[in-house]
């Protein structure tokens, strides 16, 4: 019975997966692709003008114009010429493929450069940047819409996958940045971008090879086997070194991606103070070091203590062995002008405010200071007639503050003292009446006597 329910489900999930009755006469299927593969007059123009509509869309930022430019490009054509002809062990289409899309991506860089050349802004984009640090999943794009595109020119009902591959593999953006690497001279766009192009190139041809093999297309009668079997060594032997940088530059992205969660995890736990709260924060990659930027603002921490204390902590969050910098809410503490750069305007205006707020705070504790010295000063001399008249047995006074260090344990103590000078001895009542007049007249808490001779 057991068995009976397992041959049903396979006999169902083949069913699904038939291609009998869904493809075209692989003849038909054939002259598709052979005519995607060449490249001259109309083709060509039609390759230069998406380049240049390329080329607009990544020096403004738009998707929009960037999607618009690889549905118009033919650049799909001669890629899928060399799967096939890899496929089928057709040698003269092999060639005829690679010769015409090295030519198309020669006149795709050509036109690219000249434009960035000439155009008035030269500065790069997200849109830009995100095509020079290819991964692993670059390569799996590249193979599974190079898989969607061979069966959708095998099938009769294509539907829209062709411009789906078309947007998906995203062939012409990779060509126009390495343009723009040559234009500007910046090698690592240029390497960078050239590198996600093959990356796509040569998975979209793989994919090809696989489906053609899947779909049981024929060889080529003239096939000659030993040149066949050396020829698909290479494209396998191509596929695995290209591989291999997109897996180190995965490694390296996914582990700047775990530094990153696990800076924002440690921010959001340990960095809570009273009154001070965290502007902004950086996880990055300086100079092959892990570094973590944390700008406070508000009341200024002491900057060894704070360090010490989240240092301490970092091991907890997977962040052993991160320099940790703290860069302190006033703006004139942060350490140079690239500092800056990071913040927004609202944030360095922010800094600003804070910094005025701290500088007006400790004026006004300064000039507290210096009231309470001139109230010190002075107050010997307002309250000296009426010592004249109540304590005519005092000569002098001099009233002060001192603060106090207890020597075993290192602790302070702020302190009231009046210094007097006696006409003649006073007893311990009289000592203690002054005390309290003068506890009651200053408006201190408690005051010390000391006598001076």
């Amino acid at each position: 019975m057991a068995n009976k329910i397992i041959n049903q489900l396979k006999a169902s999930l083949a069913g699904y997966f038939s291609l009998n009755g869904y493809l075209i006469p692989e003849e038909e299927a054939e002259q598709v692709i052979r005519e995607g593969v060449s490249f001259k007059g109309t083709n060509i123009l039609i390759l230069v003008f998406a380049i240049l509509i390329a080329s607009l869309g990544l020096n403004t930022n738009s998707t929009a114009v960037i999607i618009g430019a690889m549905l118009i490009s033919p650049l799909m054509g001669p890629i899928i010429g060399l799967g096939l002809g890899i496929g089928i062990e057709d040698f003269e289409l092999l060639k005829r493929s690679t010769r015409n899309l090295v030519v198309a991506a020669a006149f795709s860089v050509l036109a690219s450069t000249i434009y960035f050349l000439i155009s008035p802004v030269s500065s790069g984009h997200s849109e830009l940047l995100a095509r020079t640090s290819p991964t692993i999943y670059d390569v799996l794009i590249g193979f599974f819409g190079g898989g969607a595109g061979i069966f959708a020119i095998a099938s009769k009902n294509k539907g829209n996958v062709i411009p789906g591959v078309a947007i998906a593999t995203a062939l012409m953006p990779p060509l126009c940045t390495v343009g723009y690497g040559l234009a500007t001279f910046q090698m690592q766009y240029f390497f960078g971008a050239l590198y996600l192009f093959l990356i796509n190139s040569i998975y979209i041809c793989l994919a090809t090879f696989i489906g053609v093999k899947v779909m049981k297309f024929k060889r080529m009668q003239t096939a000659n086997p030993a040149r066949a079997k050396r020829m698909r060594r290479i494209i396998y032997t191509i596929s695995i070194l290209t591989l291999l940088p997109s897996i180190y530059l995965t490694y390296t992205m996914l582990s700047l991606s775990r530094f990153q969660m696990n800076a924002d995890r440690f921010i959001n736990q340990e960095c809570r103070f009273p009154s001070t709260q965290v502007l902004n924060h950086s996880a990055i990659r300086a100079d092959g070091h892990k570094v973590l930027n944390i700008t406070l603002i508000g009341k200024v921490l002491p900057q060894d203590s704070i360090e010490l204390a989240l240092s301490n902590r970092m091991q907890y969050y997977g962040l052993s062995g991160v320099k940790l910098n703290i860069i302190q809410g006033d703006a004139g503490s942060l350490r140079d002008t690239e500092d800056l750069m990071g913040h927004s305007v609202s944030q360095i205006y922010e800094l600003a405010q804070n910094s005025l707020v701290q500088k007006q705070q400790a004026i006004d504790s300064l000039r507290q200071i210096i009231d309470m010295r001139r109230q010190s000063d002075s107050i010997s001399a307002r309250i000296a007639p009426e010592l004249k008249v109540i304590f005519p047995q005092i000569s002098e006074i001099a009233v002060t503050r001192a603060v106090f260090g207890e020597i075993s344990t290192g602790d302070l103590d702020t302190a009231n003292i009046a210094l007097i000078r006696y006409n003649r001895q006073i007893s311990p009542k009289e000592r203690e009446e002054l005390q309290q007049y003068l506890e009651a007249r200053l408006r201190v808490k408690s005051i010390r006597l000391v006598r001076v001779e």
